[in-house]
């Protein structure tokens, strides 16, 4: 069952690069106050390297003027990839990177993808989301392939 509007997002454990390294991030703790998440398919992968993160990167602060507290970017990838795939696209603190290593939490709002057919695994699908305190404002669930309502733009005219 996929997750929507006015549902709370699920207790999870999502890990990110810390000083010493990587670290354990609650989903409880990650979600307190107004958060957008956006996810993608893959670190490195064309849409998501070229549009999706440069986006909200390029628009962060205007996202935070609508009374955002964090802007996350999520993926079914490794700590490592997503750390340095952050470092690459200058993230530079206006977004935080998570990985969804074995897509437990992705699975879990429904919203996880079979990329087997494209070598790359059980993956998630293109999506963003607007949550207050762990429960879901917004959607934004791409059709296949597509990249529209997930994007920065659209994140910020529903703020």
């Amino acid at each position: 069952m996929t997750i929507k509007k006015g549902d709370k997002l699920p207790d999870a454990t999502l890990m990110r690069m810390g000083e010493k390294g990587p670290e354990p991030v609650k989903t409880g703790d990650l979600f307190k106050g107004k958060v957008v998440l956006f996810s993608v398919p893959g670190a490195f992968t064309p849409t998501c390297s070229a549009k999706h993160l440069p986006g909200f990167v390029e628009k962060a602060d205007e996202i935070r003027a609508k009374g955002v507290d964090r802007i996350v970017c999520m993926a079914v990838n490794d700590v490592f990839v997503m750390d340095a795939w952050g470092k690459s696209q200058n993230v530079d603190g206006k977004v935080e990177m998570v990985a969804d290593g074995n897509g437990d939490f992705t699975r879990a709002l429904g919203l996880s993808l079979d990329a087997t057919g494209f070598g790359m695994g059980e993956r998630g699908q293109r999506f963003a989301l607007i949550a207050k305190d762990g429960v879901v404002e917004e959607l934004f669930v791409e059709e296949g392939g597509a990249f529209k309502v997930s994007s920065a733009e659209n994140v910020l005219a529903h703020l």
